[in-house]
């Protein structure tokens, strides 16, 4: 008991070191390469910090757990958003763009409503899982065709040097990659003893299997989103935090439970389907509906909306424990 106890302290001291290096690392490459760090965010952020949910998932489902992968990447996708953007938000307000009301939003919507599709018969099969993984390649190729056809204009003030020496340029290159790849290992590793330690007290406390997916090791897993993203809201990548998000739930969606799938089909308890892919994608849905409202009315994605997404991760969690022996 206590050697999880100090698996998870030491955790989380080295989950937010990491968080600040990995982010370093990451705006270093979008200021140098002139990439809207929104792209930054959906693809090495929201990719990067959900290595632990598929690392997560693929084991379960080669250890015959399928359903532990299901609920970690729902629960993981629930709490993305009600409660990593949202506390986010009321650190630091975000502006929404017109690129990602246009297409950003309307990818997520899609995407979960295709994974709330499959599930109507109650079985996740292989097919599913490939349909899944396709569907993952053509909606980050839409992103990245349009994203840096539109982009945000976000560097169009910096200043560029002409004539700067190649060596530099490439030493900055190698440390920005250097911090990106550090941060994420670091964000990985530290997030799985967080997990471990989690699970072995929550072992001992007798919680299942199910709930300790949807709720633990969604939570422990969701950590270097909840980090990167604060850490990206303080250091004024406000971008870089939102695509964390979406890029990090279309890849929970698509492909952590698209590889789980293909490993092993999984059958879908009726409780999954009356609560958390319901509340799956209700969060969505109430993401897109302020997101919307803070672009047409100009506001920003502020403290209102953290307030209101983290009422909806309470209220789940309420509603989860509630549910419990379902």
């Amino acid at each position: 008991m206590w050697l999880a106890v100090i698996a998870i302290l030491i955790g989380l001291a080295i989950l937010v070191w990491s968080a600040d290096v990995f982010i370093d690392g990451a705006t270093a490459l979008a200021k140098k390469f002139r990439v809207p760090s929104f792209l930054i965010g959906v693809l090495i952020l929201g990719i990067g910090t959900s290595a632990p949910e598929m690392v997560v998932s693929v084991l379960a489902a080669l250890d015959g757990s399928p359903e532990l992968a299901l609920g970690n990447a729902y629960g993981s996708n629930i709490i993305n958003i009600a409660l990593v953007l949202g506390a986010t938000v009321l650190i630091s307000p975000i502006i929404i763009r017109k690129g990602i009301v246009k297409r950003d939003l309307p990818l997520l919507l899609l995407v979960t409503a295709t994974a709330a599709w499959q599930l109507r018969d109650g079985l996740l099969s292989q097919a599913d899982g490939i349909v899944l993984l396709l569907l993952l390649v053509a909606v980050l190729g839409i992103q990245i065709v349009m994203s840096i056809r539109e982009g945000y204009h976000e560097h169009e003030d910096d200043v560029v040097i002409e004539n700067a020496d190649p060596d530099d340029v490439e030493l900055s290159i190698a440390r920005g990659l250097g911090s990106l790849l550090l941060g994420m290992l670091m964000l990985v590793l530290s997030s799985r003893a967080i997990v471990w330690g989690a699970v072995e007290l929550a072992t001992l406390w007798g919680l299942s299997e199910l709930i300790i997916g949807l709720t633990i090791v969604a939570v422990g897993t969701s950590l270097p989103e909840l980090v990167s993203s604060l850490s990206a809201a303080r250091k004024g990548e406000h971008d870089m935090a939102l695509g964390n998000i979406i890029g990090s739930n279309i890849f929970n969606t698509l492909a952590v439970v698209g590889l789980a799938t293909v490993i092993a089909p999984i059958t879908v308890s009726p409780v999954i389907l009356s609560r958390d892919v319901l509340a799956m994608g209700l969060i969505t849905v109430l993401l897109v509906a302020l997101c919307v409202f803070a672009f047409m009315t100009k506001r920003q994605f502020a403290r209102t909306s953290g307030t209101t997404l983290i009422l909806f991760f309470v209220g789940y969690t309420g509603w989860l424990i509630q549910t419990a022996n379902m």
